[in-house]
């Protein structure tokens, strides 16, 4: 009985009116009534089914397209000499942050430190994912990416709030829900939560905890503008981070199929539209339209405030890879970019140090969202 008492307070707390909507505005005001249909929070339970669609879908795309295409371009990985078993250095391994860890730095003698830097060598090799899932990774999202930015387009192009923001709340939050968005946020959620499953499996790269991060606050942003009909501007950021995501995963897999200057360029196209999008668009179009033209429609709320600080989480992420992005543009001038900084690089037997540190600058594979997305 006291279960059932304070599960029903959980939920009126949770549900409370005052957290979601405006003042002066609840629930009953968002039934479906005279042809109007609203979003619907039972609504967002399908975004679990669509995830685990896209990882089939994904795992027939890889299989059946992207494996194939590899082979075309003779995309290989390396073979890899594997770490004698040791279960003292496998333990150290382990417990000093594995891959990212740093080796045992005992006074030993030469030839026993080198014996142990290459085991370890080899042992981080083992982990690295190869060449071929690289560039399927990088296929499947380059995929989805272009096709979710079209769909985007195509949802928007005609709609008065994609010329104006100000239309954008206009009649807020008595906004009837079209179907084309619904459709692309039941897409963009079950991308997302899809990547949320599939990440121990995939690709690790140095800026994990940034993308766990960036996955989560896109959902939980997501999640709150479709319970509080923020959905017109919703589909806008979700178009902005789609635009620029398509042209790195493409330089990413004409990278591993070894076409660098075509690679190179289209890195660089990336590196402009990032920045105009994420770092101009976003605050100073989208922040901006959520922070000033509310007020000009009703008094701030909790709900207010909650979206307006997630998008600013995402903002702080955009800085984050911009920096990365700018370096990774450096070199694609000055020398030769090879991958991703925020990827690892597979290490030779015979790599010293310097040359280990030289290496690891490089990307050898994968690449940056974002959506904040970025990514």
């Amino acid at each position: 009985m006291f279960a059932c008492s304070m599960l029903q307070t959980v939920s009126e707390w949770l549900w409370w009116e005052r957290l979601w909507l405006p003042e002066n505005v609840s629930w009953s005001d968002l039934e479906d009534s005279e042809g109007r249909v609203y979003a619907k929070a039972s609504q967002l339970y399908a975004a679990l089914p669509c995830a685990l669609c896209m990882l089939l879908v994904r795992y027939l795309f890889e299989r059946y397209l992207a494996a194939p295409l590899a082979d075309v371009w003779e995309i290989r990985d390396r073979v890899r000499l594997t770490a004698a078993p040791n279960p003292v250095l496998e333990n150290y391994f382990f417990r000093h942050g594995g891959i990212h860890g740093r080796q045992p730095t005992a006074s030993v003698d030469k030839s026993s430190r080198l014996r142990v830097q290459v085991w370890f060598r080899r042992r981080r090799n083992q982990e690295r994912p190869g060449l071929r899932k690289r560039f399927c990774e990088a296929s499947w999202r380059c995929v989805f990416y272009f096709f979710a930015f079209v769909y985007g387009v195509l949802a928007l192009y005609d709609k008065p709030w994609f010329y104006n923001l100000k239309e954008v709340w206009a009649g807020f939050p008595k906004q009837s829900m079209l179907p084309s968005q619904y459709w692309y946020y039941l897409l963009e959620m079950g991308f997302y939560s899809s990547l949320l499953l599939s990440l121990t499996f995939d690709v690790k790269r140095k800026d994990f905890k940034e993308q766990v991060i960036h996955h989560i606050a896109t959902l939980t942003l997501l999640s709150f503008s479709w319970i509080s009909n923020y959905i017109r501007i919703g589909t806008l950021v979700m178009a902005v981070h789609d635009s620029a995501d398509i042209l790195l995963e493409g330089a990413k897999v004409l990278n591993y199929a070894k076409w660098h200057r075509t690679a190179n360029a289209m890195f660089v196209v990336f590196t402009f539209l990032f920045m105009l999008t994420r770092l101009v668009i976003f605050p100073f179009w989208l922040i901006h339209c959520t922070w000033v033209y509310p007020l000009e429609e009703f008094a701030p709320f909790f709900g207010y405030y909650f979206f307006n600080v997630m998008l600013l989480v995402l903002q702080m992420l955009h800085f984050y890879w911009a920096v990365l992005i700018s370096r990774m543009l450096y070199k694609c001038i000055f020398s030769k970019l090879e991958g991703d900084d925020r990827s690892d690089a597979e290490e030779d037997d015979s790599d010293s140090p310097m040359e280990r540190n030289h290496k690891s600058s490089h990307i050898n594979g994968s690449g940056a969202r974002g959506r904040a997305n970025g990514h």
